[in-house]
């Protein structure tokens, strides 16, 4: 199953670099963007997944399939990102993402995350681990003071601004640096990959998140709220994202 999942991220993939100047469209919220290539993505992703796992259901960004309901609490379904970064898209600053989580029951059991730019392909099952292009990962050991931490800045809600930046300013002096990619689920896979030890956003859905969720996890990452409760995998949420090195929650996010 995890195979066919991985060859239709890898063609959604090649969607996604062969676009050429999509048509943008605006959504609600603060740079809130979606092309044509978005959609297209999400269509056929659906499409090729339908064949393949016809009795899964579907949640994804576009096209008015982004409510999580009751049903998707039972079964199969697959919550997908089309493009993670669609602004990154936009502008051509890489990377951009294909995420794809399979909930069963509610919980995440399969994830794939591609970036097609650098032929990236990350995949986890509950319990089985993590790999990069087959080859599994673990996440870093080495202690905060030792590591880089990336974050997202929300941009969507700006009322979340000040806190978040408050968050980075008492976090710089912790870590060696800080990064800010525009793409919830490769920083959390830069997490599970050991790029860096600590990723945190205070608002993203549950697209966002899911598939880089699990795949962090099967790292030996700990992906929580930013107050340590576990994830709900039910709709938008706060996401802190500590490698195996980093064990305590910092002072800053208290």
């Amino acid at each position: 199953m995890i195979d066919k999942i991985i060859e239709i991220a890898k063609e959604a993939g090649q969607i996604m670099v062969t676009a050429v100047r999509p048509k943008v469209m605006e959504k609600s919220g603060h740079a809130n963007f979606c092309t044509e290539t978005d959609e297209k993505i999400q269509a056929f992703l659906i499409e090729r997944l339908s064949k393949e796992f016809p009795e899964s259901s579907f949640l994804g960004e576009e096209d008015g399939q982004d409510v999580f309901t009751a049903k998707m609490k039972e079964g199969l379904c697959f919550v997908i990102d089309p493009i993670d970064g669609t602004s990154n898209f936009i502008y051509a600053y890489r990377p951009s993402v294909v995420s794809i989580a399979l909930l069963k029951d509610g919980h995440p059991f399969m994830a794939v995350v591609y970036n097609p730019y650098d032929e990236m392909m990350f995949s986890a099952i509950r319990g089985q681990g993590t790999f990069m292009n087959g080859e599994k990962i673990m996440s870093s050991e080495a202690p905060l003071s030792d590591a880089l931490s990336v974050f997202g800045t929300a941009p969507y809600y700006m009322e979340l601004q000040e806190k978040t930046f408050d968050i980075a300013k008492k976090l710089l002096p912790l870590c060696v640096d800080l990064r800010r990619s525009g793409t919830a689920a490769w920083d959390m896979c830069c997490v599970a990959l050991g790029r860096c030890s600590l990723y945190f956003e205070l608002k993203i859905q549950l697209w966002d998140y899911a598939a880089a969720a699990l795949i962090a996890e099967e790292a030996g990452c700990t992906v929580t709220d930013i107050h340590g409760t576990p994830l709900s995998y039910r709709g938008a949420t706060s996401v802190l994202c500590r490698a195996r090195g980093v064990k305590e929650i910092p002072e800053c996010f208290s």
